[in-house]
Parts: structure tokens; sequence; C-alpha cells
């Protein structure tokens, strides 16, 4: 692993690195594995009113970490759908599978955080798969 770096992070508000991901959902990542020496990636993530899931999954070896900043999106945790207000939080463990979405008339925005980092290496074959037909 690489020494960890010191370096200050200081983004203009909409600064980031920014993924569209089809008609109703936007990543913007603002820390990654190269710049926090893998510990955690940070990122938002924002939907559109109406954004369906983007399909349960689980990670093996991450914590991940959601942080409710705007609207009233739901998260399913297991197997179980839950909306949550803007200001919550919700960690969840490695191995349990997860998703989100928002049936919401308004836009909602979660800031995420992954444990350790790696995640936006994925980034590429994720736009790749909302860009296929669904």
């Amino acid at each position: 692993m690489s020494e960890p770096r010191h370096d200050i992070i200081a983004l203009p508000p909409g600064g980031g690195r920014h993924y569209a991901l089809g008609d109703g959902l936007t990543a913007i990542f603002l820390a990654d594995e190269a710049e926090t020496a893998a510990g955690y990636s940070i990122s938002q993530w924002w939907l559109e009113p109406g954004q369906r899931e983007i399909g349960a999954h689980a990670h093996a070896d991450n914590d991940e970490i959601f942080y409710i900043l705007a609207g009233t999106p739901e998260i399913l945790i297991g197997t179980e759908w839950r909306s949550f207000a803007a200001g919550s939080f919700i960690r969840i463990p490695p191995g349990v599978d997860h998703d989100f979405r928002n049936p919401g008339a308004d836009r909602a925005g979660l800031l995420n955080l992954f444990i350790p980092g790696g995640f936006e290496r994925r980034m590429p074959a994720i736009v790749e798969w909302f860009a296929k037909p669904q």
C-alpha cells in the first residue's frame, strides 16, 4: 500500500469527478483511493425524482456509509426498503445486500463513504452498464 497522503482536498461547490449514469442518476467523486492511500472514497449520489433502483448488491470487504443530503430516498437494507429523510445516517456492513432509489417528487442526494477506498475503479464499468438498454 502507498504512503498515506496528507494533502488538503478543497473543492468548490459542484467540484469533483462527475459520472452521468442515465437520465436520473449522477455520481460525483470528491476523494478516492489515490488521495486517501486507499483508506476510503467519498462521493455524492444525486437521484432525480422517480429514479428506479440500481440493483441490489453487497460488498464483501467494505463498509458503506450513507448520509442523506436532500430528499427522501429509499434504501434497501437486506430485504427491507426503508425511507430516510435528509440528515439520516446509514451504515451498511460488508456482506449486506443494499440498493437505493428515489420514488419521491423531489431530487434526493446521498453522501457516500466507502471504506476502504477503491470503489471509484468500478465507475467506468458502471457507466457502461447504465448506458446499455435495461
